[in-house]
């Protein structure tokens, strides 16, 4: 990821001068980058004319900085596309990742504008934590001078919807910056209110008179340009070549490890990436529901302006294994069904039902015959699910590799399946096709000094980037120490590739690995105690410079880790709890405290 550029280090180029560099280096490597700039250093001959100015002169006019805090790439999506228009409408502009923002030049912003994610328990995404600490700090700058925009992206599922973009305006706020136009907390099917709020915005600018006098702009990128053709609306169609169970047989969970061919694509990733899977809901599902709503199949509905029948849509578009809170309101208000009627008066109570009442189990429990277009315009539409990448290029070559924890489950005696895991792991068989596309991942990067030490922190299939860590790193011959703590139920069931890091062990690839079983014994042991126990050597390992890795659930395992990590610092590092946050969060800014979590 390239570092923030200051926004006085402009380049003297037109829009139209800096669209056809972007169009004609489009393709090139990260290494054929690097060479054309030396390049094109020498063309210039290495001095500027005097009469020549190095940079725009902006002092005419506001530059708008553009921070990103993205989890899964929509943010950064929705930035990018705010970027776009706001050059066509000659503002100046620095976009930012929130990982590379010097948060501490805030109150020298003149117009900050904020599209974040939220991520597990109502938290902001992690490469946007230290900022949002030091906003909540008394560290934070009076912004009396400042104008501010806040885009909050959130699962209308989840309790704490859009949290982290609800406190991102709370502190601007607080700090006395003065919204341009009111927050907008959008669902997974943002695309509608993005571009609503992305118009009233850059209205109330031009009438601010952001725009520029000419045809120059300021503009600087530091959000990661990915080298691959395919993406999330272009997916590439691979084929799955492995499919294999690797818990034990008396194991409560059922984890697939999954082989994933992209052949001769050109597909590249890195370890830390993820893998997007556009999936299909099962036939027997979809078939349910059209048997409760007492429809045709075959009878034709528009679904995002294109027509389809009522089974297609149900398998291809419409979500149908996570039902939240605004569909149970609008089927509510569809059906007129006293029982869901009365839950909805309750926002908790309506989402605690989503969470726990499928939507097939919701015809069921509320029945009611609307129109087949009618119910499928209550249904979000169908998204990708995000799997960490659990295989190095290096060794998997045009492989990747997934490590799946199939979701099942019973809703009064009906056996239920995930939407993503159960398509992976019942229904393609191994040759079948599968939609695929890399979401990029930055802020989950090994070091780039193959001598620093790295500790691995997970639990369950959080065990899946550090696979591809250690295939890489083995790979390199880094000489770095590597520590793994990892824990699960039972260590003969749900040991994950336990032969793998036991010949990482034997052949000093692998220097530590502490294990923690929480059913093997009365007493429950999780990675967090493990880490405790080992508190004066991981202070010593944290003090040689080591990178610590994150990776499991974000609502307990990783929060307990955390305090764990604080506890350490505090104990071995003689630091009250105050320093030992501040601490840890100069690690999480260098790039040495890392967190994929979900």
């Amino acid at each position: 990821m390239a570092a923030q550029i200051p926004p006085e280090q402009v380049f003297p180029v037109s829009a139209e001068q800096l669209a056809a560099l972007q169009t004609a280096t489009a393709g090139f490597t990260s290494q054929q980058l690097a060479w054309l700039s030396g390049y094109l250093w020498g063309r210039g001959n290495t001095s500027v004319p005097a009469d020549v100015s190095p940079a725009l002169n902006t002092t005419d006019r506001e530059i708008i900085t553009l921070i990103s805090a993205s989890q899964t790439g929509n943010a950064r999506r929705v930035c990018e596309e705010l970027k776009t228009r706001f050059l066509s409408e000659k503002f100046a502009v620095n976009l930012v990742n929130a990982g590379d923002y010097k948060y501490k030049q805030l109150a020298k912003e003149k117009i900050v504008i904020i599209v974040t994610s939220t991520q597990g328990d109502g938290e902001p995404p992690e490469e946007a934590v230290a900022f949002y600490k030091y906003l909540h700090s008394s560290k934070r700058p009076d912004l009396s001078g400042t104008a501010y925009a806040v885009f909050s992206l959130g699962d209308s599922s989840y309790e704490k919807f859009c949290q982290a973009g609800i406190d991102f305006d709370t502190q601007l706020t607080k700090a006395g910056a003065t919204a341009l136009v009111p927050r907008t907390d959008a669902d997974v099917d943002y695309q509608a209110a993005a571009a609503a709020w992305t118009e009233s915005l850059t209205q109330v600018l031009k009438a601010r008179g952001s725009a520029a006098g000419s045809s120059q702009q300021t503009v600087a990128q530091a959000v990661s340009v990915t080298e691959n053709r395919y993406s999330k609306d272009a997916p590439l169609t691979a084929s799955l070549s492995v499919n294999q169970k690797i818990t034990g047989r008396n194991s409560l969970k059922d984890v697939r490890h999954i082989e994933i061919s992209a052949g001769d694509s050109g597909l590249h990733y890195q370890p830390g990436d993820a893998l997007g899977v556009w999936f299909e809901n099962d036939p027997v599902l979809a078939d349910e529901i059209i048997s409760l709503l007492h429809a045709d199949a075959a009878t034709e509905i528009t679904v995002s302006g294109n027509t389809c029948s009522l089974r297609e849509a149900l398998i291809r578009h419409l979500e149908l294994t996570q039902n939240n809170g605004v569909t149970v309101s609008k089927y509510a208000q569809l059906s007129q069904h006293d029982v869901l009627s009365a839950l909805i008066s309750d926002k908790q109570a309506a989402l605690h039902y989503a969470q726990k009442t499928p939507v097939a189990e919701m015809l069921r429990q509320a029945p009611s015959l609307p129109s087949a277009q009618a119910f499928a315009d209550i249904l979000r539409p169908l998204t990708p699910r995000l799997y960490s990448i659990s295989s190095s290029q290096a060794e998997a070559d045009d492989e990747i590799h997934l490590t799946v924890g199939v979701v099942r489950y019973d809703t009064d005696g009906r056996a239920r399946t995930g939407g993503a895991s159960g398509f992976l792991a019942d229904q393609i068989q191994e040759g079948g096709e599968v939609r695929v596309f890399i979401e990029s991942n930055d802020n989950f990067r090994l070091p780039a000094d193959p001598d620093v030490p790295v500790i691995m922190i997970g639990a369950g299939t959080g065990i899946a980037p550090f696979r591809a860590f250690m295939q890489q790193r083995e790979n390199d011959g880094a000489s770095g120490k590597n520590w793994l703590f990892y824990g699960n139920q039972h260590f003969t069931e749900d040991f994950l590739y336990q032969t793998e890091w036991q010949r990482y062990v034997r052949d000093g690839v692998l220097t530590h690995i502490s294990l923690a079983w929480s059913r093997d014994k009365p007493a429950k042991t999780y990675v967090q105690d493990k880490l405790r126990e080992q508190g004066a050597d991981v202070w010593r390992w944290i003090e040689d410079g080591a990178h610590i890795y994150v990776c499991g659930n974000a609502g307990l395992m990783a929060r307990d880790t955390e305090d764990a990590l604080l506890a350490i610092i505090s104990r071995y590092g003689n630091r009250d709890h105050e320093s030992a946050d501040e601490f840890l969060s100069e690690l999480r800014t260098a790039r040495r405290y890392q967190r994929d979590v979900y």
